[in-house]
């Protein structure tokens, strides 16, 4: 029998006095040294063998750029990982877990971050995927992403910004990657203190309560130094990018067996799919401004979502402020007192007879816009105007990421200042600002009769 190590205490790695395997895979020479001074009874199967996990997190460095197109942040927006092991001194078991998800999901634009949650397994599979997934459903109508403990968790950690973590080992990598971390729970009573992870809960910034969480986040992340963790990925493997070699020798010779000629190698993990940012689909709280022009001519307009913000976002910079809700949302009887409806899903209907059916049904919405294809919506206003914005290719020719009814927010913005939609149509592009990103869109007028043909 393999194993690997998950504690060098008897109870761990010992059955009647016995060690347990034939071979104790261990993935650095601290480890060693811990199981030698723990149970000295099982040092004698130990067989460092580096950590594949972490190999294959290593091969996705020079990968970031494509992993953080999938995940819809190479935009300029951050990604942060909220990640927790199990256990009541978790940082999702702590009782102030609630509070933080809100302030996550409600405290940080949703234009200019971009949140995933890795959770550890034994979450998923203790209390159930179903009830998991209840406990976090409000968030990720939010704009959360729960991550799936089978997909693609290491790609999101790879790519992000700052990881929000505990005492897990995910937390661990994330640091040994280089990557900023902030603490928002740690056990120190539950590890050994010499082990890296006790090292690491005293060397890593934590979550201070009262102070508001994107100054922290923004801190942590500015003021990262490239090299900080550089002890914890030292102290990650025995053999950085090594391990399949070594256990495979190590399988091989347990087996009897002749290795292959060929080199030994781990499966790339693959680059994800269909995780870009989700839609939001809590009622969103937009403040905009209207710029002057920019230097070719097309107007410009500072848009800044929440997600159903607790109360009104302090943006001091913003001339007006709007509540935008998606068709689909839960929260149905706000759709009432909506400035804006957005349909994602239109389902096959026409674009121009939909807008029309949505006017009659929220009267009093100024704007209602209906998505007509990837990065493509049809806007109508109750005077019957109707255009058509298209996402515009970034300047470096990659798709634009952003929300398109962001871009339907800043025609709601331009129309409330008392432009006409005409204009935009007539400037034939409009720059949308969300944070510091500038994004272009194409804009069209749309005649009564052929909006029914749009998309």
């Amino acid at each position: 029998m393999v194993a690997p190590v998950f504690g060098t205490a008897p109870e761990w790695v010992l059955h009647e006095g016995r060690p347990l395997a034939t071979a104790t895979v261990l993935s650095h020479p601290e480890q060693l040294d811990r199981l030698r001074r723990d149970c000295p009874e099982a040092a004698g199967t130990a067989v460092l063998a580096g950590d594949p996990c972490f190999d294959r997190m290593l091969a996705l460095r020079h990968r970031r750029p494509a992993l953080r197109r999938a995940f819809g942040v190479d935009d300029g927006r951050r990604l942060v990982v909220l990640n927790s092991t199990w256990g009541p001194s978790s940082l999702v078991g702590a009782d102030a877990f609630p509070a933080l998800l809100r302030e996550l999901t409600e405290t940080l634009p949703t234009d200019e971050y971009r949140l995933c949650a890795v959770l550890h397994p034994n979450i998923w599979y203790g209390h159930g995927p179903g009830q998991v997934r209840r406990w976090l459903r409000r968030a990720e109508d939010s704009g959360l992403t729960l991550v799936d403990p089978l997909g693609p968790w290491r790609q999101a950690v790879a790519a992000a910004d700052c990881v929000l973590g505990d005492h897990g080992s995910v937390t661990f990598y994330a640091a040994a990657l280089g990557l900023p971390v902030l603490l928002g729970a740690f056990a120190h009573e539950d590890l050994d203190p010499a082990s890296p992870v006790a090292a690491l809960g005293r060397t890593a910034p934590r979550l201070r309560p009262g102070v508001p969480l994107r100054a922290q986040l923004e801190a942590v992340i500015d003021g990262h130094v490239p090299g900080r963790y550089d002890g914890f990925a030292a102290a990650a493997s025995s053999d950085p990018g090594g391990s399949a070699r070594l256990l495979r020798t190590l399988f091989h010779s347990l087996l009897r067996l002749p290795e292959p000629a060929r080199p030994a190698r781990l499966d790339p993990l693959p680059t994800p799919e269909g995780l870009g940012p989700p839609p939001v689909t809590v009622p969103v709280r937009v403040l905009t401004s209207v710029l002057a022009a920019g230097s070719d001519g097309s107007p410009e307009i500072t848009v800044t979502r929440y997600a159903d913000p607790a109360t009104e976002p302090d943006t001091p910079d913003a001339e007006d402020a709007h509540t935008a809700v998606d068709e689909t949302t839960a929260d149905a009887g706000r759709l009432a007192l909506a400035d804006v409806v957005v349909d994602r899903t239109r389902n096959g209907d026409p674009a121009g007879p939909r807008a029309t059916e949505l006017l009659r049904q929220h009267p009093y919405a100024g704007l209602v816009a209906v998505r007509t294809g990837p990065g493509s919506y049809l806007v109508r206003a109750p005077d019957g105007t109707a255009l058509e914005l298209t996402a515009l290719p970034r300047p470096d020719g990659f798709t634009d990421p952003c929300d398109p009814a962001v871009y339907a927010s800043a025609t709601h913005a331009w129309r409330t200042a008392g432009h006409p939609l005409t204009a935009l149509a007539t400037a034939g592009t409009l720059v949308v600002v969300t944070g510091a990103v500038r994004h272009r869109v194409a804009v069209r007028a749309v005649a009564e009769g052929a909006a029914g043909r749009t998309g």
